[in-house]
């Protein structure tokens, strides 16, 4: 079994579904009512959150633990790692997030419409890496079928929460003046981050075994920070914010019940 390719995959499936909500620029020309982007919001932050969870860092204290290691070493360090990453690329990396007033990053010329795509992006980095990695560890494990399923949960649950993604930047694109057809196009693109970091995840965690629990950990860190700073205070937006506090339940318990049943 390659793991590059069950990687390509995984991280693909998810990409496609991002692809599929940005596509409903088609179809709808206005822009998603607050409380229902409230929802989304919740909704792919719950599914982070499990995913931290049951799909990183527990397997990465096992990993540990397997190879004689203490497991909350890699899952500490690997964790702290990760969300330093993501501080780095929030504060280097040019991005506007949707309502804000002021972009942020480094001080840049580039369109609204780029930064938007680009606030996207940014957090699509962590579940292409958590999906690549997963599949990655299910091959390292022979390719058994209770590793594989785990894997297969994660890329369903991170598809499911990546579709109405899509349509949450193509659509305001659309508002922003863009033709449905550009909208669309960088909607799609705002993910194809997950198939890139995806594979060259798995290509350093199968060039160095011992370092899939603290890539697991990083996946984890980067994952929950996204969460932590940008998902949940904008899950949080405006009145009658216990429509995004709804929406994360929704997210944690399908990610929990679709990781523990098929795991």
């Amino acid at each position: 079994m390659y793991p590059i390719l069950w990687a390509a995959a995984g991280t693909g499936f998810t990409f496609a579904m991002t692809t599929l909500g940005a596509a409903m620029v088609f179809f709808f020309r206005k822009q998603l009512q607050p409380s229902v982007q409230r929802i989304f919001l919740g909704f792919a932050a719950g599914v982070m959150i499990a995913a931290s969870v049951w799909s990183l860092l527990i397997p990465a204290i096992e990993e540990a633990e397997a190879a004689g290691l203490p497991g909350w070493l890699p899952a500490v360090g690997g964790f702290a790692l990760g969300v330093g990453f993501l501080m780095l690329m929030d504060v280097l990396l040019p991005h506007l997030h949707q309502d804000a007033a002021q972009p942020e990053g480094l001080p840049s010329s580039w369109r609204r419409t780029t930064l938007l795509v680009l606030a996207v992006t940014l957090h699509n980095i962590p579940e292409g890496m958590a999906v690549g990695l997963s599949f990655a560890l299910a091959v390292q494990h022979g390719g058994e079928g209770a590793a594989l399923s785990a894997a297969a949960a994660l890329a369903l649950g991170i598809g499911i929460q990546n579709f109405p993604e899509g349509a949450a930047i193509s659509l305001p694109l659309r508002q922003e003046g863009l033709s449905a057809g550009r909208a669309f196009v960088y909607g799609s693109l705002s993910g194809v981050v997950e198939p890139v970091f995806g594979v060259l995840v798995v290509l350093v965690a199968g060039g160095i075994a011992p370092l899939m629990p603290w890539l697991l950990s990083f996946a984890a860190g980067a994952m929950l920070y996204v969460v932590v700073e940008e998902l949940i205070p904008e899950a949080h937006l405006g009145e009658h914010s216990n429509t995004g506090t709804l929406g994360v339940m929704a997210g944690f318990l399908i990610m929990m019940v679709l990781d523990v049943a098929l795991g």
